[in-house]
C-alpha cells in the first residue's frame, strides 16, 4: 500500500474507531443529545452493532495490510465502511437532515476510493 493510500486508511480508521467506540460507550439518549438524533429511532441493540461494525472495518483497514496477513481484509473493511456510509446517508435523507449529508459522502467517497485501490 503507497503512502497516500495508508494515510487515508489511517483517516479512515481513526474516524470510525472513535465513532464506533462512542456508539459503544454512551448510550443511546447521550448519542441523541450530542447531536446524532438518528439514533432515537434505532434500537440499543442496532446503535451498539453499528458501533462494533464500525471498529471492526477500522482494525480491518491497517491491521491486515500492516501485518501482511490477509490483506485482502482490508478492500473488504473499506468496502464494508462505504455500505456503511450509504446507509447513513439514506436514514439521513429520509429524516431530511441534510447538514450530515456532506460527511456521509466524503466518507463514503473516501472508503469507496480506498476500496478500489486496495483491490486494483
Amino acid at each position: 500500500m503507497n503512502i497516500f493510500l495508508w494515510i487515508l486508511a489511517g483517516v479512515l480508521a481513526a474516524a470510525f474507531l472513535g465513532s464506533g467506540v462512542l456508539k459503544l460507550m454512551w448510550s443511546r439518549e447521550r448519542l441523541v443529545a450530542s447531536g446524532m438524533a438518528w439514533a432515537g429511532q434505532f434500537s440499543d441493540r442496532s446503535v451498539k452493532a453499528i458501533g462494533v461494525l464500525e471498529i471492526l472495518a477500522a482494525v480491518g483497514l491497517v491491521v491486515p495490510a500492516a501485518l501482511d496477513i490477509a490483506p485482502v481484509l482490508a478492500p473488504l473493511a473499506a468496502t464494508g465502511l462505504a455500505l456503511l456510509m450509504a446507509g447513513a446517508i439514506v436514514t439521513h435523507v429520509r429524516r431530511h437532515e441534510m447538514q450530515p449529508l456532506a460527511v456521509n459522502a466524503v466518507f463514503l467517497g473516501l472508503s469507496a476510493f480506498v476500496a478500489w485501490a486496495l483491490f486494483v
